[in-house]
């Protein structure tokens, strides 16, 4: 799961807005581009395994909402400022997130991270590519290796088809479908367990909103419809 590595300038925003639950409509921000988890289908809607599970939370918490996109490197801070009032966006809950955001209960476990290739590497010292601001990117910072740093998911798997990176390090769901779609593209080296769990963020002074959403979260869990919605959509995932 990714985790926005926070700069000083996001951490200057404040809300200054009513809080969400006084909202008609509640806005849900995702980024669009990290399936299973989000994406853009062919009919140019936000679509995947959080469309469907974020649907089902509203219809369960009895809130209108609509879907908001937003790029991942700003993705805090644009809830923060009050441009929509939750993400879930594949994000991992994070003791960092923690201190300017606040999270539901997680609604998947943690996924490993793996690394594509387009042959063997040794991942401890070669060039990897991540998305910026990600638990990889962090991870590859620490490890030793080169890390160079791309904005969105499909610029990572260029970088490794155009020689600029030896390998990418993302979540499994993510990168094994697209090993297993492409005969260059294969899964290296060893899996990397890191991150704590997916979990929707709000704004601090949303408590009432995040409990909403919590209490529909458990009731999924409860009566086994979240890990239903897992095994459609992210089928290694681990169930609850």
């Amino acid at each position: 799961m990714k985790t926005l590595i926070l700069s000083t300038a996001a951490l200057a925003f404040t809300a200054g807005l009513a809080m969400a639950d006084s909202h008609s409509v509640v806005r849900m921000g995702t980024e669009g581009a990290y399936p299973p988890y989000n994406f853009i289908n062919d009919a140019g809607e936000v679509d995947g395994f959080e469309r469907a599970l974020g649907d089902e939370l509203c219809a369960r918490a009895e809130l209108t909402c609509e879907w908001v996109t937003n790029e991942w490197d700003s993705i805090i801070p644009n809830l923060v400022s009050g441009n929509y009032d939750t993400i879930i966006a594949g994000m991992s809950i994070t003791d960092e997130r923690d201190e300017v955001i606040d999270f539901s209960q997680g609604y998947t476990q943690p996924d490993p991270s793996v690394f594509l290739g387009m042959g063997e590497v040794d991942t401890m010292s070669a060039v990897i590519a991540a998305q910026t601001g990600t638990i990889q990117a962090a991870y590859v910072a620490e490890s030793g290796a080169t890390l160079v740093e791309f904005a969105t998911p499909d610029e990572t798997i260029a970088a490794v088809r155009n020689g600029e990176a030896d390998a990418v390090l993302a979540d499994s769901a993510y990168l094994q479908p697209i090993a297993d779609e492409n005969d260059d593209l294969m899964i290296v080296g060893e899996n990397v367990l890191i991150g704590g769990g997916v979990g929707m963020g709000f704004r601090e002074s949303d408590g009432e909103l995040r409990g909403k959403f919590d209490a529909a979260i458990q009731s999924m869990k409860d009566d086994g419809t979240l890990n239903a919605l897992l095994a459609e959509w992210l089928p290694d995932a681990e169930q609850f």
